[in-house]
């Protein structure tokens, strides 16, 4: 199975290709970047591995939640690629990448996602490890203050930049839930790939039509979306 992520919705910039398995990546972090290093990151990904966008089973990429602007880049870059090649997509929630890596890297079973959302929010989500490995959500993905978390009763290991920023915040309701904590998770589209090649396998893939950006934060979302409605409106 040959499946191509992209993912830009944190500070991260990144691709990689998945092939039977393997998988080649390339990551920077590079704020602002992201429109002038993901196409170029694709193309010499392609190169290497001597493929055609045609010879691509699927594309998956970061669904969100993360940077508003960011999120679109890599659906554009997704819809782009999938049009022209008639391919499946798997869109990956970007909690899931950064619990996937975790799990990889550790032995921790139950993951708690927390991702710096700004406006003092963050971006929640328990994850656990299936029966073949892999992030499993339980209950739902959240944006909400550090100090409303529901951990669902279970003991785990926090994940991501929201540890680092809302420490405080989150231990006081979690203390006695959580068994230590790393702020230096980042997104990668190499669990991007990974979790999109599991997703292929489990018939989860949709239409590029269907694959839609996952934004929690619906107010501000809707407000940056009609914006650029007006804008589009605007050049007409």
């Amino acid at each position: 199975m040959k499946v191509l992520a992209v993912d830009t919705a944190t500070e991260v910039c990144s691709a990689a290709l998945y092939i039977d398995g393997d998988i080649q990546e390339r990551f920077e972090i590079a704020p602002r970047e992201h429109t002038k290093l993901l196409l170029p990151m694709v193309d010499s990904l392609m190169a290497e591995a001597e493929l055609r966008p045609q010879q691509l089973d699927a594309i998956a990429f970061g669904c969100g939640p993360g940077s508003f602007t960011g999120v679109r880049i890599a659906t554009g870059v997704m819809q782009g690629i999938a049009y022209g090649a008639d391919l499946p997509v798997v869109p990956v929630s970007t909690l899931a990448a950064i619990a996937q890596a975790c799990l990889q890297k550790t032995t921790h079973d139950t993951i708690f996602t927390a991702v710096d959302a700004r406006m003092q929010e963050i971006y929640w989500a328990v994850y656990q490890r299936d029966p073949e490995g892999y992030a499993q959500l339980l209950g739902q993905e959240k944006v909400q203050p550090a100090s409303e978390v529901d951990a669902l009763q279970l003991t785990g290991y926090g994940i991501g930049s929201g540890w680092e920023k809302y420490e405080q915040e989150l231990m006081q309701p979690l203390a006695k839930q959580v068994t230590g904590f790393d702020a230096n998770y980042l997104p990668h589209s190499a669990e991007i790939a990974l979790l999109g090649a599991v997703g292929m396998q489990r018939q989860q893939a949709v239409s590029v039509g269907q694959a839609m950006p996952v934004y929690l934060r619906d107010k501000v979302a809707k407000t940056t979306l009609e914006r650029d409605a007006l804008k589009a409106g605007a050049k007409v």
